[in-house]
């Protein structure tokens, strides 16, 4: 495989993970780190900023959420969208801190766009949350070479 079609591929990988869209990013950096040949710098990065720019997305849907959460394809129901809501008010922009987590992760990002979070703080912190968990999937990856 070459080099930027294993970027590229984990780029979308990681950009779906981070959408409310089923996606598994973690197995595609791990099989990439353990494979080799590849920089894990580049690797990191590119896993990170793909998440980041996936969790974007949600809070964009977020700001529309008013407009669009009564349609049939909206991807979170109302129950998911009451829980995140209350857990963000409750801790405030710092639990975007938690976006990594599988399950509730997406919905704070959504919820954050729908509770008009600053756009800089919102990339920040869920920048730096992207990029410790992935920094902590290659480095478990890299026990097993």
């Amino acid at each position: 495989m070459t080099n930027l079609a294993a970027y590229g591929g984990l780029f979308v990988a990681a950009f779906a993970a981070a959408t409310l869209l089923p996606a598994q990013s973690e197995a595609v950096l791990a099989g990439l780190v353990i494979n080799g040949g590849y920089s894990l710098a580049v690797l990191i990065g590119v896993a990170t900023l793909g998440n980041v720019l996936g969790s974007w997305i949600n809070w964009l849907l977020g700001r529309q959420v008013e407009r669009f959460k009564h349609r049939r394809w909206f991807p979170a129901s109302p129950a998911a969208l009451t829980r995140a809501e209350n857990w963000y008010r409750r801790y405030g922009r710092w639990s975007l801190l938690l976006s990594w987590v599988p399950v509730i992760g997406d919905p704070l990002t959504l919820i954050a766009g729908t509770l008009k979070e600053p756009l800089w703080s919102f990339l920040g912190l869920v920048g730096i949350a992207k990029l410790v968990r992935y920094l902590a999937v290659a480095a478990a990856a890299q026990s097993f070479i």
